[in-house]
């Protein structure tokens, strides 16, 4: 826009502007101390003083005056924004922080309208636009200041005159004993100032469990020590508060693993507890307090931590009918591997054997069953039945109990032979109830076909990576096999690796030879031969070192054991999971798949409350690209997600929702933080309620066309000084002041 103002000569440094002035007023002060020296005419000596001085000052300065078309060019300020999940906590007179927030920021923008404002969202990593009002604005899982302000000085825009920090100050980074220095360095970062404005002064009346922090990793069967940091805040009255860890079960109610008593002194409380893991994999731990009266936030009163449970060793029970070829070289592939601890058992002596011999004179010990089954069997990760009658030996009575291993998360691998399957009396039994594959055991029904053949491959078994160790091994090329069990049709979620060429079940499909298939939280095995070990004794052995029978069992045990190796897919969390916010689930399937497969996700609450089961399938687009699937909001609570590609094997994946996580572990704001920032950075600080008193940085006036014209000729503002001077020294004289 045209503007027309009066300013100095350009030739004239600012000191001479300065010196003008400062002689120029001196000159004057003299003259009226003068003044009361004088005789006679007052009025005119001041009058011609004053004018004289002006017209020295004048031609001193020489004004000109100054069109130019002008544009005002705000200054860049940074307005961060605070997205983190604290901000969705109560703030000071009611509402949440997030509202708070929002108010700062608009005020702001208000009260600076020429600045060039950016508002950007800081949680975790690089900031990110967000629009004052939007809902989801409070749903980052950390406050990772020092992040996005490092962030802000790398990109390639024009730097920030002044960056803006609105936050509860309940921060990740800078840690809240950040020495000044480090401080400092952030503001250097940007080379601008870092004003912070508070948005809550008092915390909530609230305990909370703070901290839970394990040592070491997780092992199965081997105690995990855990600490729990527990505060209480906001004038809560809090004094012994009951502390339990429980493990969410998809088979049965949460268990109780440990118990202890916190006494809360000025507000905090540690105790340590000692937790035990029976089964390895993903697991979910639920840390809990109870609440105490006035306690206003009662969901950070509960942490559900993901634990990924190790083994130190696969512990295996091999059980084993009669030593054959096939239970020697299974036995024999399970002692060579050090990752695997077994314990093997096997049955020398029938109970109809007349051995003629004292019961003391015999080397030969009882099978200990009811003490295998009963004591030690939770010990185990695994249990192998491999042509084993389950009636002689009363196995029969554990069977129930073997079951429910299994589908609280053991692993099961029946392998045939004479005395397995319908021929070990499992058809109809609990334990038949969890393997992939149902037993027809009516009577006149027959448990075994004995004519020589070679097994075919299915399409999942030739995708299906359990298998990919043998296949790098003999191809599509498998041996002939002595005669394998009759098995029936698979049950609703197994999977068919291998089927009998000729035989077929009752319904006309193929006859499965090898199947696999999860039995609620745990895996099961049917291998419906005991000729495992030609892939080591036999003329494909002989060409390929018999390397396919260890081959063959590293997948089936490892994929039992859930090892990510053999797994179709894996399943993580793109963001984690808050309770109420959308979770997306990422799918990597590592070439397993292919396009145009139907992806298909199925997800229920582990506990089988509140939350109805979860369908979602989605088409396969690419072959290695990764897939996401995005989820309903869920309520707190530990879930478990089952996806499968295809009609290959399924993968398992838990996970757990928390209503606040980390961000609601601590409720109390942190005011002094931000002040102490902002002092480090040379920038200003306020509360929500004193926005004004944050110091932006004026805008900058930009000329697009300048004229400078003299407001009159040197010479004349010279000519009128010594006429004036002139007159004033006439008057001087005429007054008697020299």
């Amino acid at each position: 826009m045209p503007t027309t103002r009066l300013a100095t000569s350009n030739d004239l440094p600012a000191w001479a502007i300065v010196a003008a002035c400062i002689l120029a007023v001196a000159s004057l002060v003299l003259l009226i101390v003068e003044m009361r020296r004088r005789e006679r005419g007052g009025m005119g000596i001041l009058v011609t003083g004053v004018l004289a001085l002006l017209a020295l000052a004048l031609a001193v300065l020489r004004p000109v005056r100054i069109a130019a078309r002008e544009s005002v060019i705000g200054a860049r300020v940074v307005v961060l924004g605070d997205t983190s999940r604290s901000m969705a906590l109560p703030s000071d007179g009611g509402g949440t922080r997030q509202k708070t927030r929002d108010d700062v920021i608009a005020q702001l923008t208000k009260a600076a309208p020429d600045a060039r404002v950016m508002q950007l969202g800081f949680s975790d990593g690089a900031p990110k636009p967000f629009s004052v009002g939007d809902g989801t604005s409070a749903r980052g899982q950390r406050s990772d200041l020092g992040s996005a302000i490092r962030a802000l000085g790398t990109m390639p825009d024009e730097r920030p005159a002044a960056v803006v920090v609105v936050s509860d100050g309940r921060l990740d980074d800078p840690q809240e004993d950040a020495p000044r220095a480090l401080l400092k360095e952030l503001g250097n970062a940007i080379h601008a100032p870092i004003h912070t404005i508070a948005t809550t002064k008092e915390g909530p009346a609230d305990a909370s469990i703070r901290r839970v922090a394990n040592a070491g990793a997780a092992v199965a069967h081997v105690p995990l020590p855990l600490k729990v940091d527990i505060g209480c805040s906001g004038g809560l009255s809090c004094d012994k508060l009951t502390v339990t860890a429980r493990e969410l079960r998809e088979d049965g109610p949460p268990a109780l693993l440990a118990t202890g008593l916190a006494d809360v002194k000025d507000g905090k409380a540690s105790v340590d507890l000692t937790v035990t893991l029976d089964r390895a994999g993903v697991r979910i731990l639920e840390v809990g307090i109870e609440s105490p009266t006035g306690d206003t936030i009662p969901e950070n009163n509960r942490r559900l931590l993901t634990l990924n449970v190790a083994r130190e060793r696969v512990r295996v029970l091999h059980v084993a009918g009669q030593p054959t070829n096939d239970v020697r070289a299974l036995r024999q592939w399970l002692k060579s591997d050090a990752s695997v601890d077994v314990v093997a058992f096997f049955i020398l002596r029938t109970p109809a054997d007349d051995p003629r011999a004292a019961q003391e004179d015999l080397a030969l010990i009882p099978f200990p069953v009811d003490e295998l089954f009963s004591v030690h069997l939770p010990s185990f990760d695994a249990v192998v039945l491999q042509d084993f009658d389950a009636q002689p030996y009363g196995l029969e009575r554990h069977l129930p109990a073997l079951a429910r291993y299994v589908r609280a998360g053991g692993g099961l691998i029946m392998v045939g032979g004479p005395n397995s399957f319908v021929a070990g009396g499992y058809a109809g039994t609990p334990l038949g109830g969890v393997l992939p594959v149902s037993l027809d055991g009516t009577s006149g029904a027959t448990a075994a076909d004995t004519a020589p053949f070679v097994p075919a491959w299915t399409e999942p078994g030739r995708s299906a990576p359990v298998l990919a160790p043998l296949r790098a091994v003999v191809g599509d090329e498998l041996p002939s096999m002595p005669g394998a069990n009759v098995l029936g049709d698979v049950r609703t979620g197994g999977v068919v690796l291998w089927t009998h060429p000729t035989r077929t079940t009752k319904t006309g499909a193929p006859m499965p030879v090898l199947a696999i298939g999860d039995q609620g939280d745990g895996r099961s095995i049917a291998l419906g031969i005991d000729g495992g070990w030609l892939f080591e004794f036999s003329e494909l052995g002989a060409r390929t070192a018999g390397r396919g029978h260890g081959a063959l069992w590293d997948g089936l045990l490892g994929w039992l054991m859930r090892d990510p190796r053999f797994e179709p897919a894996q399943v993580d969390l793109r963001e984690g999971c808050i309770a109420d916010v959308p979770p997306i689930l990422r799918i990597r399937t590592a070439g397993h798949a292919t396009k145009g497969e139907t992806v298909v996700l199925d997800v229920t609450r582990l506990d089988k409350s509140g939350v109805a089961p979860i369908h979602v399938e989605k088409v396969r687009e690419g072959d290695d690209a990764p897939i996401e699937m995005a989820l309903p909001p869920l309520p707190t609570g530990g879930y478990s997600a089952r996806l499968r590609i295809g009609t290959g094997p399924t993968t398992r994946r838990d996970f757990a929702c928390e209503a606040g996580g980390d961000e609601w572990a601590d409720t109390r704001p942190d005011p002094e933080r931000l002040r102490a920032l902002a002092e480090a950075t040379g920038g200003s600080f306020a509360f929500a309620s004193d926005v004004r008193d944050i110091r932006l940085p004026k805008p900058t006036v930009v000329s697009a066309e300048r004229h400078v014209v003299p407001v009159a000729p040197p010479w004349t503002w010279t000519l009128l000084a010594a006429t004036l001077l002139g007159a004033h020294w006439f008057m001087r004289r005429r007054g008697g002041l020299s």
